[in-house]
């Protein structure tokens, strides 16, 4: 099977995505757009998921719309840099942002300034994916195999435990917030830049455990290194039918979801975001697509405009209860 490193290696290889030679002039003769290359900036450095999902969707985009979709990495701030850079582009429709959840529902709450406000300086696209957050351990350092009996050995400990993240404010270190909170666990925890640098003081022994992106994980928990305890969804994931579920391991109402969408500049026109809207839905409906993303540790999603803003206004409470309660700042 495909694995996710084979298919970021093979993202990675090509930031340029290039269509075949026949679309980029059909495309032109017809006057519509997309007439030129198209930038998608990922608010993320490369690699991570949002960067590696962006790029499956970006690659399907090109080869469907006929030209070139360029993934510029622009990462920063909790991707507020990035996302800027898109607020301020030209609404012309050759420039798009991988926005997620972070952004529309979270980095409002804790930043006591922003560049950028979500519902003003940008016309979504489509929600794009969806994955699980997954309760992770080092299979060296940690004897527990369940949830339960994590919990329990949690609390036996002197020194409690630590909990790594991708930096203060996102929503694998406020899932373990949520968590260390209601279950009164002692946990520290420790931001990091990304799951590049979570995974290896993990195996190192160096920070306990993390309820991160499962799509970052999947690579280490298929190789034994990490052991899964529990997802965050409200089902099991299909690749890793054997971890259960909070629900299902004894840690009720604890759904939680890391998800995205494409959006462009605000005032962009809205035959470009529909025409970038229907393409979205044929290439998410792609059962090749659903494999990689699979294989990935995601989920293709589409939506209308006006549901993705919809998810993210009605997410925010949940969020803004998180960051109030964690007392998280990120200024």
């Amino acid at each position: 099977m495909t694995t996710r490193r084979a298919l970021l290696g093979a993202a990675l290889a090509a930031p340029a995505l290039t269509a075949p030679a026949l679309l980029p002039g059909a495309a032109r003769a017809q006057g519509q757009w997309p007439e030129r290359p198209v930038r998608m900036v990922v608010p993320y450095p490369p690699a991570g998921s949002t960067d590696l999902l962006t790029r499956l969707l970006s690659e399907r985009l090109s080869q469907k719309l006929g030209q070139n979709f360029i993934i510029e990495n622009r990462p920063g701030a909790g991707g507020n840099i990035g996302m800027d850079a898109v607020a301020k582009s030209a609404p012309d429709g050759y420039t798009f942002g991988a926005a997620t959840i972070g952004h529309f529902s979270i980095n409002q709450y804790l930043y006591s300034r922003m560049p950028w406000d979500i519902d003003r300086d940008f016309t979504p696209v489509s929600l794009t994916w969806e994955f699980p957050n997954v309760v992770v351990v080092s299979t060296q350092h940690v004897p527990a195999r369940t949830l339960q009996e994590f919990i329990a050995w949690v609390r036996q400990r002197p020194n409690g435990a630590s909990f790594g993240s991708p930096g203060v404010g996102t929503t694998p270190h406020l899932s373990g917030e949520i968590f260390r909170n209601r279950l009164r666990l002692d946990a520290t925890h420790v931001p990091f830049r990304g799951a590049a640098q979570t995974i290896p003081a993990m195996l190192a022994g160096d920070v306990t455990f993390a309820i991160d992106n499962l799509a970052s994980y999947v690579p280490v928990i298929q190789e034994g290194r990490m052991r899964a305890l529990a997802v965050t969804g409200a089902q099991r994931w299909p690749s890793l039918p054997e971890v259960p579920t909070m629900a299902e391991a004894g840690v009720e109402d604890f759904v939680i979801t890391s998800w995205g969408a494409f959006v462009a500049p605000a005032g962009t026109p809205r035959p470009i975001i529909d025409r970038m809207n229907a393409a979205l839905r044929e290439i998410t409906a792609d059962e090749g697509l659903k494999q990689r993303f699979l294989q990935a540790g995601g989920t293709p999603l589409w939506s209308t405009p006006e549901d993705a803003i919809a998810r993210g206004k009605a997410e925010r409470p949940m969020w803004q209860a998180a960051v109030q309660a964690s007392g998280a700042r990120a200024d």
